[in-house]
């Protein structure tokens, strides 16, 4: 009876997420392998994923792409889409919090566990009582771009063709 009780809790979990780990492309396996339970997917999320997708930057096609995965799973899984979209003075200010403010007070009337990759958001979570699933993530591709750069730029200054 325990048992049952303990399996019946365990898959009504509920978890919500921000947009870094969707963009991390970590949430298909993070279900694949350990969690299960219901999956809350802001809207606002949606949003920015699209907006990314729109001006083609990559991370939103992957986080797409991702969400869209995670229907095979339907096993372990139970995706709902929850919330409003953001509002333009949301999406404007995303940068200083709006967004990131919209998706904890979601996690918080839902009484959900969030999920996310961001830093600045789990301490935030924390801060409000939230409870929070953080992702450590390593930025390799970060710093190979910026090495790069530092040495095309280096290339550039000596380059014998560039007299100015």
């Amino acid at each position: 009876m325990i048992k049952q009780k303990t399996k019946f809790v365990q898959q009504n979990k509920k978890y919500l997420v921000d947009t870094s780990v969707i963009a991390q492309k970590k949430l298909f396996r993070l279900f694949k392998d350990k969690l299960r339970g219901n999956l809350l997917i802001p809207n606002a999320v949606i949003a920015e994923l699209e907006n990314l997708a729109n001006k083609g930057v990559d991370v939103g096609f992957f986080g797409l792409e991702e969400i869209a995965k995670l229907h095979k799973i339907k096993n372990r899984v139970k995706i709902m889409f929850i919330g409003d979209r953001p509002t333009g003075h949301q999406i404007k200010y995303a940068k200083s919090g709006e967004i990131d403010a919209l998706i904890r007070d979601l996690a918080f009337k839902e009484k959900a566990t969030l999920i996310t990759a961001d830093k600045v958001q789990w301490k935030s979570a924390e801060a409000y009582g939230i409870p929070v699933f953080f992702i450590k993530t390593k930025f390799v591709e970060e710093k190979k771009k910026k090495r790069f750069t530092f040495f095309k730029l280096k290339k550039n200054k000596n380059n014998p063709h560039n007299h100015h």
